[in-house]
């Protein structure tokens, strides 16, 4: 742990987001004092910050505005902020926006840290440097060779080369955290179109499919991010992290109808026509993320960081259903 679990200055990029109002509320949980990072000081007054979180404007980090005055006397920087996968893109060269964004943002904050005595920065990546999938049986173990296949992921990878470079070098600590699919209440992307389906009693066909996702739900990945900003054992490591427990995406939909009130529409279509006519439409990859395996060994966090998930995966798939049917995302 930190030393003699001593309570630690730690700042932390995206804290108004998703993950970060989690992980900050870890943070200071675990005694911690924290600084969000945030573009504007809004943050505060529209309540995406939890009570104690000390907040600094910095701007974009492309164009900071006294990033240099507020990483002074942080020990630990906590880096979320990212350019994420988008089913639509918009920019003209999609790699070129995600290595501008994930890996020389990522990068240069790493060295004007290190430049203000920041003693390590966290860095939220993703299972996705490894693949999109996994062979029965064979999940996937942090020391298996990258094969980032999209943009998103090809970024954060090669993020990590950078600062996993700068650890070895002795510029700054350098932990990389690779979350599978993190779920909770305001989770967006495939897992809220997901939902939006089950709401709406959509008829899926996927009542047959048998496949196994390793799932995070939000509060054990700010366990685990916590974990790698504070214990002596993480620097230079990257950690898979993931719950109790694989599901497939048939019980991820009834897990989601249950907390609406609601039974799922899965209706018994072989996943292996699906995958054919999706492929016919040229919709294969996206089929291959919905019916395929994705599963991850989370040993080393569990052996080297005392890892032990906490909140309930099928509980917080219900969760984010009831959310979901109160009022959308939030």
């Amino acid at each position: 742990m930190s030393a003699a679990g001593a309570k630690l200055h730690m700042a932390v990029t995206g804290a108004a987001g998703f993950v970060g109002r989690a992980v900050c509320a870890e943070l200071l949980a675990r005694g911690h004092e924290v600084t969000a990072l945030t573009r504007s000081a809004d943050a505060r007054t529209s309540g995406h910050l939890p009570e104690g979180v000390r907040e600094r404007a910095v701007g974009d980090l492309a164009m900071p505005q006294g990033l240099a005055e507020a990483l002074r006397g942080v020990s630990v920087v906590v880096h979320l902020a990212a350019r994420v996968h988008r089913m639509r893109e918009d920019a003209s060269d999609p790699l070129a926006a995600h290595r501008a964004a994930n890996r020389d943002l990522t990068l240069a904050l790493a060295r004007e840290a290190a430049a203000q005595g920041v003693r390590r920065l966290v860095f939220c990546s993703t299972v996705k440097v490894l693949g999109e999938r996994t062979a029965p049986g064979r999940p996937f173990r942090d020391d298996d060779p990258p094969a980032p296949e999209d943009p998103y992921a090809v970024s954060k990878r090669e993020a990590e080369e950078g600062l996993f470079a700068m650890d070895r070098e002795g510029v700054i600590e350098a932990v990389a955290v690779r979350p599978t699919l993190v779920v909770g209440p305001g989770a967006g992307g495939n897992l809220a179109r997901l939902a939006a389906a089950v709401a709406r009693g959509l008829p899926l066909p996927l009542g047959l499919a048998n496949n196994r996702r390793s799932l995070v739900s939000l509060p054990n990945l700010a366990l685990a991010l916590a974990l790698a900003a504070e214990h002596e054992a993480a620097p230079g490591k990257a950690y898979l992290v993931r719950d109790d427990r694989d599901i497939s995406t048939a019980e991820l939909c009834r897990l989601l109808g249950e907390g609406m009130g609601r039974s799922a529409r899965l209706l018994p279509v072989p996943p292996g026509l699906i995958s054919f006519l999706a492929r016919l439409a040229g919709k294969g990859a996206a089929c291959g993320r919905l019916l395929g395996d994705l599963c991850v060994d989370d040993a080393r966090i569990r052996a080297e960081l005392g890892y032990t998930p906490l909140a309930d995966l099928g509980e917080s798939v219900r969760a984010m259903g009831r959310a979901f049917a109160a009022g959308g995302r939030s």
